[in-house]
């Protein structure tokens, strides 16, 4: 086939990243990472939000979406290439690009694969919750910890059951862990006078009780910055509460910047890697 004498270069990864305007530099810093694990593999690295690619071009920073990625890397002649999920829940953002990578398989001759999100093994996700709420916990069994994740607009979405998985492991691993939403199940716009009852309840016998607030965010971005911030000064109207300290390199909580989330893109990277028999 004429078309594919096209296709002269071995293999690509694109990160599929969703893009802040505050806090783009760590998406850069996790490229970085990737490049230092897979530095024989040419990388590219595509945002999806429009908003933030208009909004940075305007201070001129030029950014493209995943199909213009994807169009480049095949342009480039690549024969097959690997798009990276840098989302945390399988839900709409991640559904986004399957439909992607599948429109796309469509016309091109390339071999297009696609990773997991985050969390989407029980056993990778257990472990990494189960980590992570002891490292934020910091041997105190009273603290509670309020996780909020961004969460998605409607009910009918594959990849809920990771969402739902994930707060009802954390409630397991200690009744004083509790999670609401920004704009999905259970958000906290409609939930916070039955969050203020729970709270309530777990201190009036130890008023010094300490409330962290647990962002569930790839990045510390707008959301951050604005949700977060008035999350916690409602909450802390009531009791002892601020938003949960770093736990990595940077000085405001994220996802994205911890040591054992960046292992677990790289190895849902690698297995990728082994299906396509490298």
């Amino acid at each position: 086939m004429k078309r594919y004498r096209h296709y002269n270069k071995q293999t690509a990864i694109i990160l599929s990243c969703f893009g802040s305007v505050i806090e783009q530099d760590r998406y850069f810093k996790f490229e970085e990472y990737i490049k230092e694990q897979f530095p024989e593999i040419p990388l590219f690295t595509a945002f999806s939000s429009k908003m933030v690619i208009k909004a940075l071009a305007k201070e001129g920073q030029s950014y493209k979406n995943l199909p213009q990625v994807m169009a480049d890397v095949d342009m480039e002649g690549y024969k097959r290439y690997i798009v990276v999920s840098v989302n945390i829940f399988p839900t709409d953002e991640h559904e986004v690009l399957i439909r992607m990578v599948k429109g796309f398989k469509e016309f091109s001759l390339a071999n297009i694969r696609y990773t997991n999100a985050l969390l989407h093994k029980t056993k990778e996700s257990s472990l990494y919750l189960k980590a992570l709420d002891e490292k934020i916990r910091k041997g105190n069994e009273d603290t509670i910890n309020l996780y909020i994740i961004h969460g998605v607009p409607v009910l009918n979405l594959p990849g809920l059951e990771s969402v739902r998985y994930a707060t009802d492991f954390l409630k397991m691993l200690n009744p004083n862990n509790l999670s609401c939403s920004l704009e999905g199940e259970y958000p906290f716009y409609a939930v916070k006078d039955a969050i203020k009852r729970e709270i309530l309840e777990r201190i009036k016998d130890k008023p010094e009780t300490k409330v962290q607030i647990v962002p569930m965010l790839l990045v510390s971005g707008n959301h951050f910055d604005k949700d977060m911030h008035e999350i916690t000064e409602e909450v802390a109207e009531y009791c002892n509460a601020s938003i949960v300290d770093s736990v990595d390199d940077t000085n405001k909580f994220n996802f994205l910047g911890q040591p054992e989330v960046m292992e677990i893109f790289r190895d849902n990277i690698k297995e990728e890697i082994k299906k396509l028999g490298m």
